[in-house]
């Protein structure tokens, strides 16, 4: 064989590995980012009709609020649905993500729990009541607590407020700040804590049923799916969302959680 023909056998090779190697990278299926309980749920349906879209999916749980961002970032997943838009911001500014949102999900409205009390009236003076301790989920329990007379917030401290920004008190409520995910464990230890609903859900606590007080359904805390920016124009975007937002989707969401949880589509 001379030089010619070996330097077309070569580049011929080549071609066929890059088209292969196309063809497989094709096939393996998106990974998509979700916390345990209500997210991975809703997602086992997502899956099963994204799949008669010719797209594939691989669920990847985690368990807390911070890992989904981390490994979206890093490319570790292609997408991920867990959060709403505020924690998605305040995210993006302490950490610098290029992330774009493609469309919203659901809305949990955040629930009041106690094993103690029947009823927010019951809470005594000093009794220590549990918070999400990230801004976004802290600051939406505050303007909970100030919505039902508990406490007053200084008059600009917004969706992120914070315990500092409580300047009436009259129960003297004494806050405890933890992870989201540890609240439910630690609520025997509480007087009362204010648990995120995927939470709730995985605890056994369903907010219809057991939540002393319940945010309304209206608000900006709709969750979202989010990809990297890089990202939002791929084809495969547009099938992820139209399965998501789907009637069958919608209705298994009503059936399956009866109010607890809210489709945002």
């Amino acid at each position: 064989m001379n030089k010619r023909s070996l330097l077309q056998s070569v580049l011929a090779l080549s071609l066929a590995a890059a088209f292969t190697g196309g063809a497989v990278a094709q096939e393996q299926p998106l990974k998509v980012g979700v916390t345990a309980g209500s997210h991975a749920q809703i997602f086992e349906q997502v899956k099963k009709i994204a799949e008669k879209d010719g797209l594939k999916l691989q669920i990847v749980e985690f368990s807390d609020y911070v890992q989904p961002n981390a490994a979206l970032a890093a490319g570790d997943l292609q997408v991920n649905s867990f959060q709403h838009k505020p924690y998605l911001d305040q995210q993006v500014k302490d950490r610098g993500y290029k992330f774009a949102v493609i469309g919203t999900t659901i809305t949990e409205p955040i629930g009041v729990y106690s094993k103690k009390l029947k009823s927010l009236d019951e809470l005594k003076t000093g009794a220590r009541f549990g918070l999400p301790n990230d801004p976004t989920n802290g600051g939406r329990v505050l303007l909970l607590l100030q919505a039902k007379g508990l406490i007053k917030l200084k008059p600009d401290a917004g969706l992120k407020a914070t315990p500092l920004d409580v300047v009436d008190n009259p129960k003297k409520l004494r806050f405890i700040e933890l992870d989201a995910a540890q609240l439910s464990r630690a609520l025997q230890d509480l007087d009362a804590a204010a648990i995120n609903t995927n939470f709730a859900l995985q605890a056994g606590l369903n907010p219809k049923r057991d939540a002393i007080a319940l945010e309304g359904p209206q608000g900006p805390y709709a969750n979202i799916l989010v990809v990297r920016e890089q990202d939002k124009g791929q084809p495969w975007v547009a099938k992820l969302l139209k399965a998501y937002q789907s009637d069958p989707v919608r209705q298994f969401i009503n059936d399956e959680f009866k109010g607890a949880v809210i489709p945002s589509f």
